[in-house]
Formats: C-alpha cells, sequence, structure tokens
C-alpha cells in the first residue's frame, strides 16, 4: 500500500506547475478525472453484478404437447394444505419429466407426504390443473448457472464485457499525455528551473522596487483624471518620462514625477529601501535568468513536446470517438444464445437478459460526451499552439507601461514558457521581465554600491600621490559611488573597469577636481555635469580596447590642458584612423598617444598649433609618416617611443621650438643627422636611449645648448672628445654599453652634475673626472673598477655615487670629507662600508640633511 507521505507528494506537483497550465489543460485534467471515475464506477459494478440469465426457448409444437401430458397425471401441480389451528404451509411441486422436484423452501418430509394424500374430489384436482400455468424445461439449476456462463461469454458482444477497461485504459494514456512534457527528463529539469526562478522573481523584493515608479505613475494617472484638468499644472509629469531615458541621463538621477505640497502621493517606504540581503538575492537572480536564457533559448523541444503531446491527445480522441459510437447501439438488455451444447441440455437456442445494459449504456454515453468535450478543447489547444508564433515572445506591452525599454524579446523555449505563464497570468511575465532589463540590472547595482560604498569608506581610500595630490582609485566596480561626489577637496578621480560609470551633476561641487582618469570605462555625463567638466578639468587619462569607446564629450572639453590616449586608434588594416577631432580642444598643451600608428593622425594635427608636448608610444609598431610633425611649430617636448625608427626623422629638424626629443626604444644605428640638430637651437635634452646606436658622431659638437645626453643601452664602444666640448652639458648617460675608458677630457665639463656610467668595461677612473665637482650623482657600478682615487673628496656636492658591483677591495677614507653624502646614497657592497673607518661611518650615518644647491 501507498503511504500517505508517498501521496502527499504526488499532490504537491500540481501546486508548483500550475502556472504552467493554461485553463485548457486544467480544464482536461477535470475531464479526466470524471473519465477514470467512470471507468472505476463501471468496473466495480461489472465487477460485482454483471452477469446473464437465460431461459431456453421451446418449440411451438413442444409447447402445444405440452399441456395434457403424457404420464397420465398433472406436469404443474399445486398443493395447498392447512394444518394445525389457524397455521398456513404452502407446499408447491414442479413436476419435470417423471421425476417429482420439491421446492428448497419446503420441507421434504411434508413434500413427501403431501404428496401421497388422496384428493377430497376430481373436480377440485382438475380445476387446479386448469388454473395452474408454467412452461415445461426439463433443467435443473446446476444446468441454469452454466448456460449462463455459456452465454455470458459467446452471446454477450465483447463491448459490453470490456466496456470499463478500455474507458480505464483509455483515461490513463490521457493524462500521462498531458503530463508529459512535466516529466521527460530532457524538458522537466528545464521546467522546474523557470518555474523556481520565476517564482523568486515574482517575490523578489527589488521586483516590486523597480516596478514601483510604474505603479506610481498609474495612480498619478488615475488621480489626474479624476480630479480634472485643473489639477494638471500642479504635478510635474511628462510622458517622455516613461520611455527610454537619453544615453547622456545617468539612471540614477531620473526624476519623473514631483509632487505638489497641497496633494501628497501615497508613498511606499517599504519598496524604497533595499537590504543588503534582499540585493544580493537580486543581484544572484540576474545572473541565474542570464544563465537560463542562454541555456534555454537555444533549443525548441519543449515547445514540440507541447505541440507533440497535444496531437497525440487530438488522435486519441478521434480514435475514440470513431469506434465507440459503433459500439452503443451492441449494449443491449436481450441477447439470443446458441451454446451448442444441446447434447447436454436438450435445448439449441436461449433468450438471455444483460441486467447491466441499461447502466452500461448510460455511462458510454456519458463517457462519449466527456470524450467530445475533450476533443474540443484539443482543437482549440491545436489552433491557439499554431495560431500565433509561440517561439517568440515580446515585451512589448511591458517596456510601455515601465520605465525598463531595454527588456530584449526572447524566443524558442524560453519565450513558449512565457506565453504558457501568460494564460495562468499575465503578472507572472511583467515581473519577470525586470530581470531581463539591463536598465533594471544596473539601477540594481547603484543601489547596492550605494550601500557598500558609504562616504567613510572612500575616504579611508583617499591617498596622496606623488605631486602631492589628494587621489581616488576605484577599480572594478558596477558603478560610481554617490559618494564619491561628497569629496569635494579630491583632486584626482581615477576610474577603471566600471564599465557603466555615470558621472551625475553632483560633480559640480567637487571643486578642486582638475584630474580624470578613464581606464576601460566609457563613462556618460549628464549635461550639467559635462559643463563643469569642460569648464574645469585639465587633464583626462583615457584608457580603452577600441577607438569606439572614448567617450564624445572627451573631444569638446574646450579648456582641457593635457590629454592622454592610450589604446587601439588603428582601424580596418591600419587605413583609417578612428579618432574623432580633436579641433575643439583649443586649450590643449599636451597629447601623449600611446597606440599602435602607422602615421601620425590627420586629428591630432588640428591641435597642433597649440601644443607644446606630443609623445607617440607606438608599441613596436613601424611609423612610417611622419610629415605632420612639421606642423606642430610650437612643439617644445617630442617623445616617438618604440616607433621602430631607423634613422632620424627629418621632419623633426623644422621643429624650431623643440627643447626635449626623445627616441627612446627604437631601431636607430647612426645618428648622422644630428648635424641638423644645429638649426634646433633650443634643444637642451636628446634621449636616444635603447637604440643600436655605435658610435657618436663629431657634429654633436653643433648643438651647443644641449644641457643633457642620454645613450644608455646602446652598443657604444667609446665616448668621443666632441661630446665633451658641450660646456652646458649637466647630465651625461652612457650606461649599458661597451665603453673601456673614460677620456680624460671629461674634465673640462665643469657643469656636470649627474655622470652615468653602469654596466661598461672601465677599470680606471681618470683624475680628471673629480674636477667635476658639480657632481652630484655618479653611477659607476657594474664594471671592472679596482681602486677609488682619493681625490673623490672633491666632490663636495656629491649626494648618490653608485659602485656596486665592481673589483674593490677598500673604499677610500676621504669620503668622509663629502657633505653631502650619506649612506642612503652611498650603493656599495655591506664588507666595504664596514672597512670604512669608524669616524668616517659616523659622518656617512648621519640622519641631518645640508642644504645644497638646486640642480637639475
Amino acid at each position: 500500500m501507498f503511504t500517505l507521505a508517498e501521496v502527499a507528494s504526488l499532490n504537491d506537483i500540481q501546486p508548483t506547475y500550475r502556472i504552467l497550465k493554461p485553463w485548457w489543460d486544467v480544464f482536461m485534467d477535470y475531464l479526466a478525472v470524471v473519465m477514470l471515475m467512470v471507468a472505476i464506477f463501471a468496473g466495480t459494478m461489472q465487477l460485482t453484478k454483471d452477469q446473464v440469465v437465460c431461459l431456453p426457448v421451446l418449440q411451438s409444437a413442444v409447447n402445444s404437447k405440452a399441456q395434457p401430458g403424457t404420464s397420465g397425471r398433472a406436469d404443474f401441480t399445486t398443493v395447498e394444505t392447512t394444518t394445525g389451528q389457524g397455521e398456513e404451509a404452502s407446499m408447491r411441486t414442479v413436476s419435470f419429466g417423471s421425476a417429482p422436484t420439491v421446492t428448497p423452501d419446503v420441507p421434504l418430509s411434508r413434500a413427501t407426504s403431501s404428496q401421497y394424500q388422496p384428493t377430497e374430489s376430481g373436480q377440485e384436482l382438475k380445476k387446479e390443473q386448469k388454473d395452474s400455468s408454467g412452461r415445461k424445461t426439463n433443467l435443473d439449476f446446476q444446468q441454469y448457472v452454466f448456460i449462463n456462463q455459456m452465454c455470458y461469454h459467446l452471446a454477450l458482444p465483447w463491448y459490453s464485457k470490456y466496456f470499463p477497461y478500455l474507458v480505464l485504459i483509455h483515461t490513463i494514456i490521457l493524462i500521462v499525455s498531458s503530463n508529459f512534457w512535466f516529466k521527460y527528463p530532457k524538458t522537466c529539469s528545464k521546467i522546474e528551473h523557470f518555474v523556481s526562478i520565476l517564482g523568486k522573481c515574482f517575490e523578489s523584493p527589488w521586483t516590486t522596487k523597480a516596478l514601483s515608479e510604474t505603479a506610481c505613475e498609474d495612480s498619478e494617472e488615475n488621480k489626474q483624471r479624476l480630479t480634472g484638468a485643473q489639477s494638471l499644472p500642479k504635478y510635474v509629469s511628462t510622458s517622455s518620462d516613461e520611455g527610454s531615458p537619453s544615453a547622456s541621463t545617468p539612471m540614477i538621477t531620473k526624476s519623473g514625477f514631483k509632487f505638489s505640497a497641497d496633494k501628497p502621493m501615497i508613498e511606499v517606504p517599504s519598496v524604497t529601501i533595499l537590504d543588503k540581503k534582499d540585493g544580493e538575492q537580486a543581484k544572484a537572480l540576474f545572473e541565474k535568468v542570464r544563465k537560463f536564457r542562454a541555456h534555454v533559448e537555444d533549443s525548441d523541444l519543449i515547445y514540440k513536446l507541447y505541440v507533440g503531446q497535444t496531437v497525440i491527445k487530438t488522435v486519441k480522441f478521434i480514435f475514440i470517438l470513431c469506434y465507440t459510437a459503433n459500439f452503443v447501439n451492441t449494449i443491449s438488455f436481450e441477447h439470443i444464445c446458441n451454446p451448442k451444447v444441446e447434447h447436454l441440455i436438450g435445448y439449441t437456442q436461449f433468450e438471455c437478459t444483460h441486467n447491466m445494459a441499461y447502466m452500461l449504456k448510460k455511462l458510454l454515453i456519458s463517457y462519449i460526451s466527456l470524450i467530445c468535450v475533450y476533443g474540443f478543447i484539443c482543437l482549440y489547444t491545436l489552433f491557439w499552439l499554431f495560431r500565433i508564433p509561440l517561439k517568440e515572445y515580446s515585451f512589448e506591452k511591458v517596456r510601455e507601461e515601465s520605465s525598463f525599454s531595454d527588456i530584449p524579446d526572447v524566443k524558442n523555449d524560453f519565450a513558449f514558457l512565457l506565453h504558457m505563464v501568460d494564460q495562468y497570468d499575465q503578472l507572472y511575465s511583467k515581473r519577470f521581465g525586470v530581470f531581463l532589463s539591463e536598465v533594471s540590472e544596473n539601477k540594481l547595482r547603484e543601489i547596492s554600491l550605494n550601500h557598500e560604498w558609504t562616504f567613510e569608506k572612500l575616504r579611508q581610500h583617499v591617498s596622496r600621490n606623488a605631486q602631492d595630490k589628494q587621489e581616488l582609485h576605484l577599480f572594478m566596480l558596477s558603478g560610481v559611488p554617490d559618494a564619491v561626489f561628497d569629496l569635494t577637496d579630491l583632486d584626482v578621480l581615477k576610474l577603471e573597469l566600471i564599465p557603466e560609470a555615470k558621472i551625475p551633476a553632483k560633480i559640480s561641487q567637487m571643486t578642486n577636481l582638475q584630474e580624470l582618469h578613464l581606464c576601460h570605462c566609457p563613462a556618460k555625463v549628464e549635461q550639467t555635469a559635462f559643463s563643469f567638466l569642460r569648464d574645469h578639468l585639465r587633464c583626462l587619462h583615457v584608457k580603452f580596447t577600441d577607438v569606439a569607446e572614448i567617450p564624445a564629450w572627451v573631444y569638446l572639453l574646450k579648456n582641457l590642458r593635457e590629454l592622454y590616449l592610450i589604446g587601439n586608434l588603428n582601424s580596418e588594416n591600419n587605413k583609417m584612423i578612428g579618432l574623432e577631432s580633436l579641433r575643439e580642444l583649443r586649450h590643449l598643451k599636451i597629447l601623449h598617444v600611446k597606440s599602435n600608428l602607422t602615421k601620425i593622425p590627420p586629428n591630432i594635427t588640428d591641435v597642433a598649433p597649440h601644443l607644446t608636448k606630443l609623445v607617440i608610444h607606438n608599441d613596436g609598431t613601424k611609423l612610417v609618416v611622419l610629415n605632420s610633425l612639421k606642423k606642430m611649430t610650437n612643439v617644445a617636448e617630442l617623445e616617438l617611443q618604440n616607433c621602430e625608427l631607423e634613422r632620424i626623422p627629418h621632419a623633426i629638424f623644422s621643429l624650431s621650438n623643440l627643447q626635449e626629443l626623445d627616441l627612446k626604444s627604437n631601431s636607430i644605428r647612426t645618428i648622422e643627422e644630428i648635424i641638423s640638430f644645429q638649426h634646433l637651437k633650443r634643444l637642451t635634452c636628446l634621449k636616444l636611449w635603447h637604440n643600436k646606436i655605435v658610435n657618436i658622431p663629431s657634429s654633436i659638437t653643433h648643438i651647443k645648448n644641449l644641457e643633457s645626453l642620454y645613450l644608455s643601452n646602446n652598443k657604444l664602444e667609446s665616448l668621443p672628445a666632441a661630446v665633451f666640448s658641450l660646456q652646458k652639458l649637466r647630465c651625461l648617460d652612457v650606461s649599458y654599453n661597451s665603453i673601456a675608458l673614460i677620456p680624460a677630457e671629461i674634465g673640462s665639463l665643469q657643469n656636470l652634475q649627474h655622470f652615468h656610467i653602469t654596466g661598461n668595461k672601465i677599470d680606471i677612473l681618470p683624475k680628471q673626472l673629480f674636477k667635476c665637482v658639480k657632481l652630484r650623482t655618479l653611477s659607476l657600478g657594474q664594471n671592472c673598477i679596482t681602486s677609488i682615487p682619493d681625490k673623490v673628496s672633491q666632490l663636495l656636492q656629491l649626494t648618490h655615487l653608485e659602485l656596486k658591483g665592481n673589483c674593490l677591495d677598500r673604499l677610500p677614507a676621504t669620503l668622509g670629507q663629502c657633505q653631502l653624502l650619506r649612506k642612503s646614497g652611498l650603493v656599495v657592497e655591506d664588507h666595504l662600508f664596514d672597512a670604512l673607518p669608524s669616524e668616517v661611518k659616523e659622518v656617512l650615518n648621519q640622519d641631518t640633511s645640508i642644504p645644497f644647491a638646486n640642480g637639475i
């Protein structure tokens, strides 16, 4: 037997899936239950009461001869006697052939005694025989039972015997067909998941909050409709607020409804506040809906299965109706039976009555009526299935009624399930659509973000950068917290990997903000916020993957001074530079481009007349076309790094105002063109580091005003005397070459303050080096130096001395006379420092800083 718990679990299935059962499925389920009851009722009655009763059919000739009898006495005699005082007893003696039979209700003794009682008179006996009636059959009780059983199987039609069982089988097939899509392994998991998600979405507090604007809008419209046109000016609400917000308007600042003071609207505080637990649950629902949609939308198995089972039920209905209608008239009360057992009973034909015929016929008619109704519903279901495209579902109505205009249309099984839910209640789809909207998800993220990132927490993340400015760096957030714009003393704001960043009008209160970083962050701004940024922003860093990610408002910041662009600016196989015009940036002074350009974009030349610094980091892509440089007449600093340049571009020689040139990390082998730098009267800094330069031409002496020369990480083997004729040279960097000797002419560089020759093959330091008394930095590490002359004490302004990586045995004690040198500025092996005299170590370990003259 089934336990109560097992039966209860079966009953739980119906409430779970009720939202996916339209009215016709529910109606057909009830019809199936009624048909099942009809089958059980008919089967029960047939098992308990179904039988036939048969009597033999006598020939007319036999019946006519049977009246007088052949044995000289009555065939059917009834004798009534009275015994005792008023006591009556009846006895009926029926004679079959020659053997008398006594009815069971009469005792055998009485029947026997009364058999031999003499009649009182012959007239009475004749009268009794005349009044009695009967049919001579010559059959006993067992023979009747035998005939009834024989005729039940021979004379009774098969449909009368098996009708209840057929109804039961048909009904079970229909029930299985109706619920097969709920149990099929490849569909039940999707259905269970969908029902679970749908229920959570329906009950989620976020759904109520997201739809609250629509509810307020509806109530507002109703109130306006009731109060009349005179109340319209009191409310600021337009139909444009109902649609999708513009791209330039952040979602967090949209307020389409303002209520008057004299007629306050009813507010629902429960939907204005979303606690952290509800917010996390809603975010999990968004992720579940996204994954479920990706899993279900790619197939239409559920739709096909439902169509298939509906077709099966329709075919089953037609089949049942066709063959059942033919058997209605076969269920009859009277039947003729020819058992062909005449040798046993002496009769060939019997008339039989089927006692259940009337009831079975009524039940069959009822069953046919139910089947007809069931069939009409199946036909209606097929009409509904093919009347509209159920594999497509549009949220157009929901988009019109709510503020979420981005709810996407769905297809295949996802669409079919939503169509089925609409038959139960369209409110489910409306609330479910909230979790398909990116706008809704972004709103949720903003609310959760503002709960997490409070003003106090943001204040803890503010730090001081190298320029001693207050800086806040936000990384991988879902949006920009509102509390950020309350940090009014912030100087630098960095937004990195925030795809839904929105800058509201509140940024106008950040009066100290002058630098903004947008790293993979295509921020949207309000009109008021843009006006503030246009007037106050001075430095902007934009890092992107594709040029389309650069916000359009960047090109309209007329007061921008510095612009840093890092990303791919080439498109369509380098045939077109996808960069908007920079012509509106009238005050732009510094342009830093880190990309993969093959030519300088023409749009950059739009701001060429007023650019003072241009930096191009090309990430190894060869920069071919450089003619545009000639237009940048005011450029004072030019950096062309990692551009695969093999020679110094001739276009550079036209930049008369150039002061600093950096050609780092190229493929320059020779710098013979350096003679043309004599036209660049203002050139003071030349950086040719990280190239493949083998020698320095003597024409370098023509750069009279050169103050800094960087030639590190090249292939130099010697330093020509021409270098030391640059009397204004203050910084010389020839580190990491193959130089074996420092020429004595170095002593002529009286203004030299920084000398770097680390990573070469120097073994002896010339005494003339220590005539450069203005040296502050001397880097001699990773060479072959064996000793340091005592004349190092002449370098009174020395603050940094690098000797690590040489072959030194000791350090000169005269290091103590270098007044500005401290241990932190002395880079040597520990054992060399420990070998110094104690008084020298005490001097080097002093923490007090002595003022010194400023250098570069």
